[in-house]
């Protein structure tokens, strides 16, 4: 039996492969479809796609075949690797590189026919094959030589996808670890300049903006759960919302989350953050007082519309101290101006009104401003002319 010698570039060829991420990886229907349907159409009892490795070839897929990889010296893949084109044995006991084998010979089984066609990749190295064999001699014809190749090819540019996929979600973890560090870096920042500040219009401008950090952790939470990087689930996005308000709250407020499964852009999701954020500091500040009922904060959402979501915000509290001129919301506060820029830079509007039970906040949103069409001047009606 002669051994496959190694190719010139081998350490850079064994880089690459291991580069894939796919040796000792689990089953993959994308690649077992290709080896069944090849058997299926060559008429061939056994195909594989065959990754060759420092003393190993490993089969990724299999069909007809039940060991998972095979030593080197049994591996005719390590030969054809060193072709640019298709390596055809037809006759495997009239070859040397395979007469001996125990894959051939019969000491394992008895392949009397090998062809296989390289997985190169775009640097030029060869890391594998897709290859068929057969238990007795034959000899492809044209067609089923350009078939091979071509469904090569496919292995190789799936091999690419799943690699570019790997690399992708190391990046975004990696961003996703540098954005967290940087949140908490200005957290950290702000409660140091809150506890440091003498004055209580400063206190309350660094707490606005604490607020509004920790809802862009949350949304940023959020979107890294998800595989729809532009769109947030808000059920959960709220109860984190809720959870983390609930942590911090001076009072023993009980938050109560009344939200669908629904998915929202995530500029609307951060809009709905800083309302629930405001609304609940405001509401904290001035609605309950000593010997009120249990202190609760209640966010809904309901549908209102092609694309428009209708978030509510309520409280059970009694308002103001008597004498006192703020509200819940003060039209004069920061909070407010807050809330009222956050929900009108993506097309939504307010609502406030103090109710017997409570005040209560409604913000009118689209789910995807993208989505919304306004009528522009040139597409508005044209008014009839006027009578002479």
């Amino acid at each position: 039996m002669v051994l496959a010698r190694k190719s010139e570039d081998e350490l850079e060829r064994l880089a690459e492969l291991r580069s894939f991420g796919v040796l000792d990886s689990g089953t993959d229907p994308a690649f077992d479809e290709v080896v069944d349907l090849l058997a299926a159409l060559l008429e061939v009892p056994v195909a594989l796609i065959s990754l060759v490795d420092e003393s190993r070839q490993w089969f990724k897929a299999r069909h007809g075949m039940e060991p998972g990889q095979t030593p080197l010296e049994q591996s005719i893949c390590a030969h054809a690797i060193l072709s640019e084109d298709i390596l055809e044995i037809e006759d495997t006991m009239l070859d040397l590189r395979s007469a001996d084998n125990p894959l051939c010979c019969g000491t394992i089984s008895a392949m009397r026919f090998y062809a296989g066609a390289p997985l190169v990749t775009r640097s030029g190295h060869s890391v594998g094959t897709l290859c068929v064999l057969d238990d007795k001699p034959r000899k492809l014809t044209a067609q089923q030589r350009k078939l091979l190749k071509v469904m090569a090819g496919q292995v190789m540019r799936q091999l690419d996808l799943q690699r570019a996929l790997h690399n992708k979600e190391i990046l975004r973890e990696e961003i996703d670890h540098r954005v967290k560090n940087s949140l908490q870096t200005v957290a950290s920042t702000i409660r140091l300049y809150r506890a440091r500040s003498q004055e209580a219009e400063t206190r309350e401008a660094l707490d606005a903006i604490a607020r509004r950090v920790d809802s862009v952790s949350q949304l940023h939470a959020e979107l890294n759960l998800t595989s729809k990087m532009h769109f947030v689930r808000l059920d959960t996005y709220l109860s984190r919302v809720a959870t983390l308000l609930q942590r911090h709250a001076s009072l023993q407020v009980q938050f109560e989350v009344d939200v669908p499964r629904i998915e929202v852009e995530s500029r609307v999701a951060a809009s709905i953050g800083v309302v629930a954020n405001e609304f609940a500091a405001n509401a904290m500040k001035y609605a309950f007082h000593e010997g009120g009922a249990a202190p609760e904060i209640r966010f809904e959402m309901r549908p209102a519309g092609v694309n428009r979501i209708l978030f509510t915000c309520r409280d059970n509290g009694t308002g103001p101290v008597p004498g006192s001129t703020l509200d819940a919301l003060a039209s004069t506060a920061l909070g407010a101006r807050l809330l009222e820029a956050a929900v009108s830079q993506v097309g939504g509007t307010i609502v406030e009104r103090r109710e017997p039970g409570g005040y209560v906040l409604e913000a009118e949103l689209p789910i995807d401003p993208a989505a919304d069409t306004p009528v522009t001047p040139a597409e508005a009606p044209r008014a009839a002319p006027a009578a002479e």
